[in-house]
């Protein structure tokens, strides 16, 4: 007997599912919960989405690509793509603007937007959407970006081969 890998439960037969992109052994009542594999051994008419036969499915989406790359080092999702915003982005759009000589409406303006908007980022009660983003960067000539976090940073310390102990990490509070 094998334990069903979602539940727990004791199954004679369980059945492969993909659910969330993992293979997993369930009983009959969490088969629901994914995508029922296709086994070479079971002749069934049903088509799934998901094959594990050698007979390579296309598939519509663009998840194998990424998934390839996953194999590779450390996975990347949309967020790697994103650029983080400034803490002090209010102050660099004011400063930017009046060293232009620009008032704030002029700016709107300028940038077709309203005069509203620019004394909220300047307040900083309001994030620039990405658009609004852009053209205050061309529009002033200045960079509104983090510049990278400190999640991001090499760590210093370690071996030679990249890897590091618990102890390259840690600060003691002594």
């Amino acid at each position: 007997m094998v334990q069903c890998e979602m539940c727990g439960t004791e199954v004679s037969a369980p059945n492969r599912v993909k659910i969330e992109g993992a293979e997993l052994d369930v009983c009959d009542e969490c088969t629901d919960f994914g995508t029922e594999l296709k086994t070479e051994d079971t002749s069934s008419s049903t088509s799934t989405k998901y094959s594990t036969s050698s007979s390579g499915s296309s598939g519509s989406g663009g998840s194998s690509s990424s998934s390839s790359s996953s194999s590779g080092g450390r996975r990347r999702d949309m967020f790697d793509e994103m650029d983080e915003i400034a803490q002090d982005f209010d102050d660099r759009i004011r400063s930017a603007r009046e060293s232009e000589g620009l008032s704030q409406e002029e700016l709107a303006q300028q940038l077709h937007e309203k005069a509203s908007l620019i004394r909220k980022l300047e307040q900083g009660n309001s994030l620039p959407s990405d658009e609004v983003r852009r053209k205050v960067e061309k529009s002033l000539g200045i960079d509104l970006s983090a510049g990278g976090s400190s999640d991001d940073t090499e760590w210093s310390g370690g071996e030679s081969d990249g890897s590091y102990t618990l102890g390259d990490v840690v600060q003691r509070k002594d």
